[in-house]
This record gives C-alpha cells, structure tokens and sequence, in this order.
C-alpha cells in the first residue's frame, strides 16, 4: 500500500477514535459532566439561550427562546430539586416563534442561593415577581406554567400577582390537602415514626437511591444505565444539604397548603394537567382545583406518573397550545360581541 495512502487512514482513524475514547472515558469517569454537555448541546439545538438578571445583589439564571409578541409569554416554573433545563422536553414541541423564558427557581442551579433567603412558597413567589420586573416580562400579562413545587409556587403568584398573568397552567402542583395519601406521603411518614426523616427518598445519595426516585416520580419506566444514575447523584449531592433545607421549609404549616390556601384568589383562566398514577402528590388534587377555581380545566393522563414533562412532553405542550388557542378564540368571541 501506498505510504501517503497509509497514512492517510492512521490520522482519519486517529481522528475519529479521539473523540470515540473522549466520549467512553467521560461515560465512565466523569457521567456528570456528560449530563452537563448532554444539556448545553439541547438548549443550542433548540435555539435556547441562557442569560442572567439582577435584582440589587440576587442574580436569576434563566433561558429563553423568541421574543414578546401578540401572542403571550410563557414563563415556565421548575420543581423541587430540578432547574431550568428540566422544560426542553416541552421546548421541543412548542413554535419557535413562541416567547419562552423557563428560570432557576431560587436556590437552583444558577439563581442566587443564600442562607438569608425566604425559601416558603410566598417567598419563592416574591422572588419570581422580582424576576418577573426585571426582565420586563409583564409588560403584557404572560402565561404562567409550573410543575409541582413549582405548581404551588405558580398558584400562588397568580393569586398574588393577578395582573402579571393573562392565564395558568398547574402541572401536577403541590400545595394541596388530599384525601387519599400517596406513595410518597406514606414513605414520608413511615420515615417520620422511624426517626429517619434525614432520608427524604426525594433527595437520593446513592445510584440506587436515584432508581428509586427515578420508579417514584415515573409510570413509565426508563432502563437508566448505571453509570448514569451515578451522574445524576454526582450532579445532586453537592446540592443535597440545600435541597433538604427547602424540603422542610416547602412541607412546612406556612407552605404545605400555600396553594389551597390562594385558591380563591386565582382568577386567571387556569388549566389543571395531571398523571392519573402519580405516586408523589395524588391526582385527587385535581378535582380540589377544579371546585374551586372558576374557570378550570382538568385533564388527567392515563398510564403518566409526576414527571408529566419527561413522560408526556408532546401531549403536555397540545394541551398548553390548545387551551392557549381557545382562549384567544374566546377572547376574540368577546371583542365581536
């Protein structure tokens, strides 16, 4: 063979093994980091930016996608313990020339954690309407989804902020009595008799505690590989003594039923989406919304658990544009009359 030839296929094939070996090395060393790439490369492939915003010396992350238009913004609140990124399965389904902006929740990822800050749901509400006027986005009423803590928190901005929101979208929120305890609930309270409360099964410590979580949140059930699920804790457990301090201050009597408690206040169309078998907070808080919410509309998804947004990302992001669309028809019913 040709000697240039020879050569030619020793560096086209040293080319291709570095980043081969870089890849497998990163899967087997440093999964974290891999989870980390894995998500910056989705918000580029899905055109989201990440930028800052500073209210005095509190600084919120956030990303967002498209800009202000006739059609309202949506800002999108995150659960307990996630961030920012957690929406992309929903991004993926939603026009581009949409405005989105999904943000940190306080204490999260890149938005300022202190030990000074008021982490109760009311708290983490004012917090969001600071970012909320920084970044000018109610300047025309948005409309405003959340997904379990970030349900409550949702809710309750709403009823507190009745002007900054056009309409809502409550995702499995917490917040809510209910009458039947679900599977979190009574691992909560076995933990509470056992005296071992400091093993929340929501903040996992060990790859077989993340299965656990993972089993937990989801109906659908997802083959993690193990060198994932060791990611994904090594991504946690820096986090893991703040998650358990906001744990206690959300299950707290000044937050637990922050929700319920604001439910009056909401007058805001609202739409309830819900995981029939969800283990975490159960699906009977729906129908709580739905007595007392004037303008509400239920939808409960069969076969989906608590992370509706990872389960059913394309069927979540129908029903927000449905109802999105019938509003703006039934608006436009109005202004004809």
């Amino acid at each position: 063979m040709d000697l240039d030839v020879l050569n030619m296929f020793v560096i086209a094939g040293s080319t291709l093994a570095i980043p081969i070996l870089a890849f497998v090395a990163s899967f087997l060393l440093w999964p974290s980091a891999l989870i980390r790439i894995y998500y910056w490369y989705w918000r580029r492939a899905l055109g989201m930016q990440v930028r800052y915003a500073n209210y005095n010396d509190y600084q919120f992350c956030y990303s967002y996608r498209g800009r202000p238009g006739y059609r309202p913004s949506i800002l999108m609140l995150h659960g307990f313990s996630a961030h920012k990124d957690m929406w992309l399965s929903i991004v993926k389904f939603l026009p581009k020339n949409l405005h989105l902006v999904c943000v940190d929740m306080p204490g999260h990822e890149g938005t300022t954690r202190s030990d000074l800050d008021d982490y109760s749901i009311s708290g983490q509400a004012k917090r969001i309407h600071q970012f909320v006027e920084c970044i000018k986005l109610n300047r025309r009423p948005f409309h405003l989804v959340g997904t379990s803590m970030g349900g409550n928190v949702a809710g309750v901005y709403a009823a507190q902020y009745p002007e900054d929101i056009c309409s809502l979208t409550l995702i499995c929120p917490a917040g809510l009595p209910s009458t039947t305890d679900s599977k979190f609930i009574k691992q909560l309270r076995e933990l509470q008799e056992s005296k071992r409360i400091d093993r929340i099964p929501l903040i996992p410590s060990t790859p077989e505690e993340m299965a656990d979580m993972l089993k937990l949140c989801s109906y659908v059930r997802f083959k993690v590989p193990q060198q994932i699920l060791q990611g994904l804790v090594d991504v946690r457990i820096p986090h893991n003594e703040f998650y358990r301090k906001l744990f206690l201050e959300i299950v707290d009597e000044k937050s637990r039923h922050s929700l319920h408690e604001n439910m009056s206040k909401i007058k805001a169309p609202t739409q309830v989406i819900w995981g029939k078998q969800d283990q975490v907070l159960d699906v009977s808080g729906a129908s709580v919304l739905a007595s007392a919410i004037p303008d509400c509309h239920v939808y409960i998804l069969e076969n989906c658990g608590h992370s509706v947004v990872v389960e059913r990302p394309r069927k979540t992001a129908n029903l927000i544009l449905e109802f999105l669309a019938l509003l703006h028809s039934i608006d436009n019913s109005k202004k004809q009359a």
